[in-house]
């Protein structure tokens, strides 16, 4: 009996306990879900963050061929304008040769006119030299080296000084055979300082002091080309027009034609 009675008792014991032991298993399993969702989102945000590295690797090397697309137009560029900074370096040392080499022609041709009109001497002592007057030659020769002087500065490039002596010379000897060439290079000189206002108003003084000398025709392509460079085209098509007109058989008029033909 007493046996029987601990049965029941045994039994009612492990009835209600069943439930409690069920309630754990579920238990356990909630948390076994929830911790595989758990891990389950943790792989989802690791593949997200993945996912948006990738993307934004990839924004990155679009925007990067972009960049290198621009920077090759950009060295086209560069390598285009350094083609043309060259081309106009080699333009403007051919137009500077150009230049000096006709100043060089015009000094030329300068000194053998001199040399044609004085004799290739010192220029003709006058007739009170001649007969016997102390100092007349001396003054003459004085008269020659001057002008040399002035033009030995024309010829190295010193234009300042040139002009100086140029000015001087022409005050000391404004009689001079030479005062019309002195007048001329005096605007040489400012043209080549770039001072185009001063060098037409120089050969002017020159058309209106010295008209039959045969530096006009030079003096008139010397105003031309300042007054192109001023860009006073149609003057300097007017002044070129005039000396073709005035000139036609002077060594001046065949450079007018030829610029005529390019001011068209």
């Amino acid at each position: 009996m007493a046996r029987r009675a601990r049965e029941l008792l045994l039994l009612v014991m492990l009835g209600a306990s069943v439930p409690a032991v069920a309630g754990l298993f579920s238990d356990d399993e909630a948390r076994a879900r929830i911790q595989a969702l758990a891990q389950e989102n943790q792989k989802l945000r690791e593949d997200l963050k993945a996912l948006e590295e990738r993307v934004g690797r990839l924004d990155a090397q679009l925007r990067a061929q972009g960049l290198i697309d621009l920077v090759q137009q950009v060295e086209g560029l560069k390598a285009e304008l350094a083609k043309l900074r060259g081309q106009l370096e080699v333009n403007s040392h051919a137009v500077e040769t150009l230049d000096k080499r006709s100043r060089d022609l015009y000094v030329d041709l300068d000194d053998r006119l001199r040399k044609l009109e004085t004799g290739a001497t010192p220029l003709a002592a006058p007739a009170a030299a001649a007969a016997g007057t102390p100092g007349a030659a001396t003054d003459t020769g004085a008269e020659s080296r001057a002008y040399e002087a002035a033009f030995n500065l024309f010829k190295i490039g010193n234009y300042q000084a040139a002009i100086a002596a140029f000015e001087n010379f022409l005050k000391t000897y404004p009689a001079s055979p030479l005062a019309a060439n002195a007048q001329y290079w005096i605007g040489n000189s400012y043209s080549a300082l770039r001072d185009y206002k001063t060098a037409i108003a120089a050969q002017q003084k020159l058309l209106s002091l010295y008209p039959n000398s045969a530096k006009v025709p030079d003096a008139l392509l010397n105003m031309a080309s300042a007054q192109t460079e001023l860009g006073d085209r149609a003057t300097a098509r007017k002044t070129l027009e005039d000396l073709v007109a005035r000139y036609p058989t002077s060594p001046a008029a065949d450079i007018a034609r030829k610029r005529l033909s390019s001011l068209k």
